[in-house]
């Protein structure tokens, strides 16, 4: 594999730029014992500079979630004990989205709603969490998938997938997310102590964040992020690269302000706008950059 050592720029907005230039998105997110993750990836796409978020989670739990997301809209579906049913799956495919971000707190138990919700889908999609470990259970979740796929597993999911553990050292890191690229045609994003992305042929080395972002909710702040990029036209290598560093800088920024020890998913939520500002193009281009949008 090729390895890739910077982070591509972000462009700037155009001053004629509208909510809708800036990305749609849906993210499917949530259950009645978790609520917050929905709100923390809901998050993690507003700060990191979406146009507009929509988050699908279960009915139960909307009230919480859109009492806490004031800028986003919600779209409650029809739910059994406070997780997703296969029948709120078609109302998700019919919303309006550029892209979508999967599986933060969604359970284990969704498999026929996913599989409703992926077949035939165009549309590029993140899959985190238990979108994640449906997957190791259901392997062929994705094979009627088409459009681009990023998954974000840390190396515990990464071992579900792979039927084995995930070797600590970096060159074993960067192996194991090479082959589970390859195997779902995907890039894919190990979190973890420098973030390996991949997508099979070239990858990155994640240069920032530091240990105190091993907390609950950090990772659905990265879908979020992830998913905005994707839904603003990103490539999805390129995408999954400045979402990665994006989240890694915001926590260092966090680390300097509250230390180490006491950081929570919040404090990395805070410092997306000035880590964003960070990643920005600081003048227009006057030629764009072309490329072929490979299939993630």
């Amino acid at each position: 594999m090729r390895k890739i050592d910077s982070v591509p720029a972000i462009k700037l907005l155009k001053r004629d730029a509208h909510k809708g230039d800036r990305g749609r998105m849906v993210l499917v997110a949530g259950s009645l014992p978790m609520s917050g993750a929905a709100r923390l990836a809901g998050w993690g796409a507003l700060r990191s500079g979406a146009g507009l978020v929509t988050v699908a989670t279960p009915e139960v739990i909307q009230p919480i979630v859109a009492s806490d997301l004031p800028c986003a809209m919600t779209l409650p579906l029809p739910s059994r004990k406070g997780v997703f049913t296969a029948a709120g799956a078609t109302a998700v495919r019919e919303a309006t989205a550029d892209a979508f971000g999967i599986g933060p707190g969604i359970d284990t138990t969704v498999a026929p709603f996913l599989r409703k919700l992926l077949k035939g889908l165009a549309t590029p999609v993140v899959l985190d969490a238990d979108a994640l470990n449906v997957l190791a259970a259901h392997e062929d979740l994705l094979a009627e998938l088409e459009g681009p796929r990023v998954l974000t597993p840390h190396p515990g999911e990464a071992s579900r997938l792979l039927g084995r553990e995930v070797p600590r050292d970096a060159k074993g890191r960067i192996a194991a997310a090479e082959e589970l690229a390859d195997r779902h045609h995907a890039i894919v994003v190990l979190k973890g102590a420098s973030t390996i992305v991949t997508d099979a042929d070239r990858y990155y080395v994640n240069k920032t964040g530091n240990p105190g972002m091993a907390t609950g909710g950090s990772g659905d702040v990265l879908t979020g992020v992830l998913t905005t990029r994707l839904a603003q036209g990103a490539d999805p290598l390129d995408a999954a690269i400045q979402a990665v560093a994006l989240h890694g800088h915001a926590g260092d920024l966090a680390c300097a302000a509250v230390g180490e020890h006491g950081m929570i998913a919040t404090d990395i939520v805070g410092n997306l706008p000035a880590a964003l500002s960070a990643l920005i193009e600081t003048k227009p281009k006057s030629q764009k950059r072309t490329g072929s949008r490979r299939r993630g």
